[in-house]
C-alpha cells in the first residue's frame, strides 16, 4: 500500500474487506444501530430517502426499514417509520429497477415526487443557461436535478419532523462523485466507509434481487446520455477504486486518476471555508 492509498483510506474511514459472512452480518447490525442511535440522539422518529433503482439507495433503504421496524418492536411506538421516495424526472429510463427496489425495501410509506416541473420552472428563470452549449446545459441541469431531489426529500422530512438519509460511500467519496448540496447533502450516511463491492455484498446478504445487486451504476442525471455509467465518468472501474481503497495494487493510470480526482474534489468533502 502506498502512502497516498493509506492516507486516503484513513481519511475516508474505509472498512477492511469482509472476510466471511459473519463480518457482513456485523456491518449490517452496526449500521442499523447507527441509524437507530441517530434517531434517538435527534429525538426524532422518521427517516426519508430517495430511491433511484441503484444498489446504494436499495441497500440504505432496506437498512433504514429494518432499523425502524426494530425500534417499533423495541419501544412499542408506532410513530417510528421510514418514507421511501421516488424522484423521477418525467419517466425514468430504468423505472422497472426503481419499482423493483421499492418492492424489495418494503418501506412503511412510499411516495413519488416528479421533479420535472421544478427543473423546467427554474431553468426558464435562469438566463445564464441560454448561452450554453447543449452538452454544458445538460450537465448543469443534471446537478440541478440532484439538488431539487434533495430539496424534495428535505421538504418531506421537515413535514414529518424527520431526517434525510444519504447514500454516499467510500468509493463515491474518493472520486467526489456526488453533487455538492445535492445527493451529497443529508443528515446521516449509513453506507459511509464501505467500498462499492461491500455495498453489493450487504445487499446480496439482505436478499436483494441479483439483477439489482449487480446493476451497472449510473447517476442518470444527463438527458443527452441517459443511464451513463459512473465508470465512464470516472475513467476507472469500481473494482479498481475498491482495490485502491483497500490498499491493493492497481494499474498506474488508475492510481493516478484516483489520486488526482480525490485531490481535485476535496472541496466537496470539506465544510464551507470561512475566514
Amino acid at each position: 500500500m502506498s502512502n497516498r492509498q493509506s492516507e486516503i483510506a484513513s481519511a475516508l474511514a474505509v472498512v477492511p474487506p469482509f472476510s466471511h459472512a459473519a463480518s457482513i452480518e456485523a456491518q449490517i447490525s452496526q449500521r442499523k444501530a447507527f441509524i437507530q442511535q441517530t434517531l434517538r440522539d435527534a429525538r426524532l422518529k422518521v427517516l426519508v430517502l430517495g430511491i433511484s433503482g441503484g444498489v446504494d439507495s436499495l441497500t440504505a433503504g432496506r437498512l433504514a426499514q429494518l432499523a425502524v421496524e426494530e425500534l417499533r418492536e423495541e419501544t412499542g411506538d408506532p410513530d417510528y417509520r421510514f418514507i421511501a421516495v421516488r424522484l423521477p424526472h418525467n419517466v425514468q429510463h430504468d423505472e422497472d429497477d426503481a419499482a423493483a427496489s421499492m418492492q424489495f425495501i418494503r418501506a412503511d410509506v412510499e411516495q413519488t415526487v416528479n421533479i420535472a416541473g421544478a427543473v423546467l420552472g427554474l431553468s426558464e428563470q435562469v438566463s445564464d443557461l441560454r448561452g450554453l452549449s447543449d452538452a454544458r446545459r445538460d450537465f448543469v441541469l443534471g446537478n440541478t436535478k440532484a439538488r431539487l431531489r434533495m430539496v424534495a426529500q428535505y421538504t418531506i422530512a421537515n413535514a414529518h419532523n424527520g431526517l434525510v438519509i444519504g447514500t454516499d460511500h467510500a468509493a463515491e467519496a474518493v472520486m467526489g462523485f456526488f453533487t455538492k448540496f445535492g445527493d451529497g447533502a443529508c443528515d446521516l450516511a449509513p453506507l459511509s466507509g464501505l467500498v462499492k463491492g461491500q455495498v453489493r455484498e450487504i445487499a446480496r446478504h439482505l436478499g436483494a434481487p441479483l439483477n439489482l445487486v449487480g446493476k451497472v451504476p449510473t447517476a442518470d442525471l444527463e438527458e443527452l446520455r441517459p443511464g451513463k455509467p459512473d465508470e465512464d465518468a470516472h475513467g476507472v472501474t469500481y473494482a479498481e477504486i475498491d482495490a485502491f481503497l483497500h490498499g491493493q495494487p492497481v494499474r498506474d493510470e488508475a492510481y493516478q486518476i484516483i489520486v488526482r480526482t480525490y485531490d481535485a474534489t476535496q472541496h466537496k468533502r470539506d465544510l464551507p471555508r470561512v475566514p
